[in-house]
């Protein structure tokens, strides 16, 4: 493939990157409302605990059930239908009203987004050239951190001003308008157009277990499920607990903005340096980090500027490690299985989102302490960098 990318080549990774934006609007509103909707219905932390899962369980059954069918009908038609499943769970919860229609909107979101979210590193690998691929694709998750910076300081005035329940509505329209862009706007992905029909029609998860790529599929799963443990966690938690611990409302939705802020710039950097020292290296040296800033967190008295820089810290190396995980899974399986590949990955790795927020949520009503929910938080991202580089893919 030729090394330069094309204006449409262009194009469809900026396309990518806003559906993630998108995405990460989504997925972290719920993390700056979460002290509303606690005082809105009454809820224990363990019950908040349940609605980050409910989304993150929907997520699950998104990567399981609909993203593989990119393999099968195609890119396009799942960015569609997860578009219009992501809108309407949005716009309903502007509606909600009880803790069981939150739930059942929450995991209607989260489905959507499970399906494009796989699909989003595979269009974006297949548009890209063979020198752009790793960082395409590693800057595409870079939109879900921004997307979660702009709800920052969005919530930050709209909560206060106009309520928690009319950010979800703003959430919805943004997400349908995406829908109607996509719609006029994206073509099918080459390489699901160019695929050997015959094959992906005998294809299915089976497939991922074929002695060449066996080894690899259990410790991909495995570091994502790890990996997701911590970042869930951290991302779902951590301006819930700036809150709680008194802090105004604005500077602490200002905490959960920095850890995005540093999200973001951790993105854009692995994105650079993957091409430089590979991606097991670039995965290593920012879990390693991560694991050091996340137990300093845990452990240190802190004011708002040192919880500000540690924060974005936190952001920088977690969510960059993790997101190095999306340009390795789209290098280890061929096209004609990559969607499902990839998709599978994410769905195993979503039991690990699932699991973190709501144990994290039953050790504060336990009575654990801060710095001991954040050691035992430190460690599952550690084993996902360990179990990333026992894979021995040649495309690795």
């Amino acid at each position: 493939m030729k090394n330069s990318m094309s204006w449409l080549q262009i194009g469809v990774v900026a396309l990518c990157f806003l559906l993630n934006f998108n995405d990460g609007i989504d997925v972290l509103l719920v993390s700056f409302t979460g002290a509303e909707i606690m005082k809105e219905f009454g809820l224990s932390n363990t019950e908040l605990g349940y609605i980050f899962s409910s989304g993150l369980g929907g997520m699950t059954a998104g990567c399981f059930v609909l993203a593989p069918f990119g393999d099968r009908v195609g890119r396009r038609k799942i960015f569609l239908i997860s578009l219009l499943l992501i809108s309407a769970g949005m716009l309903s919860v502007y509606f909600s009203t009880n803790y069981g229609l939150l739930l059942l909107c929450r995991a209607l979101t989260g489905l959507g987004i499970g399906g494009i979210l796989p699909n989003l590193a595979t269009v974006a690998s297949e548009f890209s050239t063979d020198k752009t691929r790793d960082f395409n694709v590693g800057i595409v998750q870079g939109g879900w951190p921004l997307g979660a910076i702009l709800t920052g300081f969005a919530s930050a005035w709209i909560v206060p001003e106009l309520g928690w329940r009319f950010a979800y509505l703003a959430a919805g329209i943004f997400s349908f308008t995406m829908l109607v862009g996509v719609y006029f706007v994206l073509p099918e992905s080459p390489a699901y157009l160019n695929r050997d029909k015959l094959l992906v029609k005998r294809s299915s998860w089976r497939d991922l277990f074929v002695p060449e790529f066996r080894q690899s599929t259990i410790y991909l799963w495995l570091a994502t499920f790890f990996g997701f443990i911590t970042l869930y966690t951290v991302l779902s938690w951590v301006p819930i607990l700036a809150k709680q611990t008194g802090m105004p409302f604005e500077l602490a939705t200002y905490i959960g903005t920095a850890m995005n802020l540093g999200a973001f710039t951790g993105v854009f950097v692995m994105g650079l340096l993957i091409g430089r020292i590979g991606i097991k290296r670039v995965i290593l040296i920012y879990v390693l980090l991560a694991f050091v800033l996340l137990n300093l967190y845990g452990n240190l008295d802190q004011d708002f500027l040192l919880k500000f820089a540690l924060t974005f810290g936190i952001g920088f190396f977690v969510q960059g490690g993790f997101n190095s995980m999306y340009p390795a899974s789209t290098r280890i399986y061929p096209s004609e299985i990559r969607s499902t590949g990839v998709g599978l990955a994410m769905g195993m790795g979503r039991f690990g989102a699932i699991l973190g927020p709501s144990l994290f949520g039953l050790m504060a009503d336990s009575g654990a302490s801060i710095s001991m929910r954040f050691v035992v938080f430190s460690l599952p991202i550690v084993l996902a960098a360990v179990f990333i580089n026992r894979i021995k893919s040649p495309n690795l």
